[in-house]
């Protein structure tokens, strides 16, 4: 017994000078710098849907609720308190009551309180004018009744039918708490937030940089006193700003294999992880463009489209796949045997295409009259690479175009108000979740519904999926109503993505989200070695 005390103390003194000596090695100060390709739409983080606003102002803000920042799969099960200190169910799963935090404090010194909650829901349903030009995430709260205060520091969601998912929606990096305090036009010009890093200046087209929160609620974070994104359109650029140190991590989307080699030729102890963004690739077409409203137009395109070419020219980031998430990132995607079912997906591309000259000449279209348009497509070399490749295959079957690049705002603000008749989109999405992907990309209603497919049948599953408890019959749901997108041509898919992403070893404390690109961006526990 004693021999086993000594053994057990002795394990005891190991672990605590251990996790002693990982606290004593984490180092305050320094500035992180990374490059990214383009700016932010807005600098209303609630507003906006591009990475390049998710990046640099996530860490500005808290959210109730936020998945494990130390765990590289977003999942229910990682869901920890923020700003809400507990939650609980009622029996009927149709409401969460959250009790939260007192200590808290905007960053223009405000407190903090429920007040704050109910607003910003409240203008994400639509019962609130906070003077937002976009709310692109009204579509997630759809099924979120009202907000009701309960208390200076509760409040309870309440919700028109039972949705498992709700508290997986308010743990993505999108679902930031806003001040009561504070209108759109003052958020979009100087957010405010409780979050580990305060707003310090925005240079159009030059520079992001957000400082450290001396008054953070939370001890100790954040390491780092600042954070700066510098924006810069060349790749080439960018990647030898890497090389040379004067970054220290890459943008999003910047290490392809080919960019790879000759980055760890150059930095050979480079960390790098490559990873699951819960995005895909499709072939957006406008079904109420005029030579869209065919259906026999849109069937076309989804075969004509040789996939499998498009997975090659991704040089190994790049698989097949639907709107959801496939084994091994997913659990809700499309089987392979259920990918070859679908029009477009076999490997027979001729026959394919055959099918679709077929189509295309029932409608009209031929040698001698080909379908003319532009292909619409946000800026960057990769995207543009891309959206060429799509124009050259759907030349097989009569459609001929140019490839029209526009930069993010203009790209986006023509997707939302149906400018368009075909173009190229990569989307990320928030989250591997139903409630998010098809909510956001199929319901009739939603700002992000770019090609204006409009099912009422596919509505009511989408609902349904919703309520399922069980995951299994939830599943089986969900591909169902994913097999009849695809056949639908609602946005044909092309490829599902996977990114990479580099930084010196000298950047500690940074796990890297492996199943999505815009909940792993608060960087509070970020430090430099150096």
């Amino acid at each position: 017994m004693v021999a086993r005390n000594r053994w057990a103390a002795a394990l005891l003194v190991f672990f605590l000078s251990h996790f002693v000596s990982a606290a004593w090695a984490q180092k305050s100060g320094g500035v992180l710098r990374m490059a990214v390709r383009e700016g932010p739409g807005s600098i209303s983080l609630i507003e906006e849907s591009s990475i390049y606003t998710n990046l640099p102002l996530m860490g500005v803000f808290n959210n109730l609720v936020l998945f494990d920042q130390q765990d590289k799969i977003a999942r229910p099960e990682s869901i920890k308190p923020e700003l809400a200190t507990e939650w609980a169910w009622s029996a009927d799963m149709k409401s969460i009551t959250f009790k939260l935090r007192r200590d808290v404090k905007w960053h223009d010194g405000k407190p903090f309180s429920s007040a704050d909650v109910k607003c910003t829901w409240d203008t994400l349903i639509g019962k609130r004018d906070s003077g937002w030009r976009k709310n692109v995430r009204r579509a997630w709260y759809s099924n979120l009744k009202e907000v009701v205060v309960t208390g200076p520091y509760e409040v309870r969601f309440e919700l028109e039918r039972p949705q498992p998912s709700m508290l997986s929606l308010l743990a993505v990096g999108w679902s930031a708490v806003y001040p009561c305090h504070v209108d759109g036009r003052a958020m979009r010009q100087h957010p405010i937030g409780t979050g580990p890093y305060k707003f310090g200046e925005y240079k159009a087209n030059e520079l992001i940089r957000i400082v450290k929160n001396t008054d953070y609620w939370k001890p100790g974070v954040p390491y780092l006193d600042a954070i700066e994104y510098r924006i810069m359109p060349s790749l080439s650029t960018r990647t030898l700003a890497f090389q040379t140190g004067q970054f220290d991590v890459t943008g999003p989307s910047d290490v392809s294999v080919p960019v790879l080699k000759d980055l760890k030729s150059q930095v050979p102890k480079a960390v790098c992880e490559t990873f699951a963004t819960a995005g895909s690739s499709h072939a957006l077409i406008n079904h109420k463009a005029p030579a869209m409203q065919d259906e026999r137009v849109r069937r076309a395109i989804t075969m004509a489209l040789d996939r499998h070419a498009f997975v090659t020219a991704q040089h190994g980031l790049g698989r097949l796949g639907g709107s959801m998430m496939a084994s091994p990132f997913g659990v809700w995607g499309l089987t392979p045997e259920q990918l070859e079912a679908l029009p477009g997906f076999s490997k027979d591309v001729e026959k394919n295409r055959a099918e679709a000259r077929r189509l295309m000449e029932a409608a009209g279209y031929g040698p001698g009259k080909p379908l003319k348009t532009n292909f619409l497509v946000r800026q960057g070399s990769v995207p543009i690479q891309n959206a060429t490749l799509m124009a050259d295959q759907l030349r097989s079957i009569y459609i001929e175009g140019n490839v029209d690049p526009k930069d993010y705002t203009i790209f986006t603000n023509s997707l939302m108000k149906g400018a368009y008749t075909l173009a190229f989109h990569g989307t990320g999405n928030a989250l591997d979740e139903p409630d998010v992907i098809l909510v956001e990309n199929f319901m009739c209603d939603s700002p992000r519904n770019y090609t204006k497919y409009c099912n009422k049948d596919i509505e009511a599953k989408i609902r349904e999926q919703s309520m399922i408890l069980d995951s299994a019959k939830r599943r089986a749901l969900v591909q169902e109503i994913e097999m009849t997108l695809e056949r639908e041509a609602a946005k044909p898919t092309i490829f599902q993505s996977l990114q990479m992403q580099c930084w010196h070893p000298h950047v500690k404390g940074w796990i890297k989200g492996g199943n999505g690109n815009y909940s792993h961006h608060r960087f509070e526990t970020v430090w430099l070695d150096r």
